[in-house]
């Protein structure tokens, strides 16, 4: 099953929001209205809380994660996603803050304690590190990455234009019932 409770916790899904069968989601998770989870995805609230707001995506085989309160870390670190916000395939996202109307690129890994401010793009392949602060309105590249450039008017218009392309295809698979 999709879907699965973690001791008191059972994942809370917004209004039109689509989880494929293969994803796996549980513990303190809350997906916002018109969100997508697509296949082989895990969604992992076991030891701390994730939440994705609305018309986001979270793209085949990515991970997210929380980072745990213990000796090391007494506070942990939830994982917050904002709202249009894609995560591109196989994506590690751990304990870290997205803001809105981001683009997370294929493959990237942003790690504990990370913030990415709004309208940010990340390049595929990127790595945030642990603590690492990305400002509003900025291409980022590398492994660490590295602020590239200011984003165009093109490009920021892309999110919203991704948010949308991905609720429509959400809302396919919904009528053709291919939820969890």
């Amino acid at each position: 099953m999709a879907i699965r409770t973690y001791q008191q916790f059972t994942p809370q899904l917004g209004e039109r929001v689509f989880v494929d069968a293969s994803a796996v989601v549980l513990g303190d998770v809350e997906i916002g209205t018109d969100s997508s989870v697509w296949p082989l995805v895990v969604i992992r609230g076991d030891m701390h809380s994730i939440r994705i707001g609305e018309r986001s995506s979270v793209q085949d085989g990515s991970v997210l994660h929380i980072t745990h309160a213990g000796p090391f870390n007494p506070q942990g670190f939830p994982l917050n996603i904002g709202d249009e916000v894609t995560i591109g395939h196989n994506v590690t996202l751990h304990g870290c803050s997205l803001g809105n109307r981001i683009l997370v690129g294929m493959g990237s890994i942003i790690m504990d304690g990370a913030v990415v401010q709004d309208e940010v793009v990340i390049g595929a392949g990127s790595l945030v590190p642990p603590g690492k602060v990305l400002e509003s309105g900025y291409l980022y590249v590398g492994s660490p990455v590295k602020q590239a450039r200011p984003l165009t008017d093109k490009e920021r218009s892309y999110f919203g234009y991704s948010a949308a392309n991905y609720v429509r295809l959400k809302d396919q698979h919904l009528l053709e019932g291919y939820a969890g």
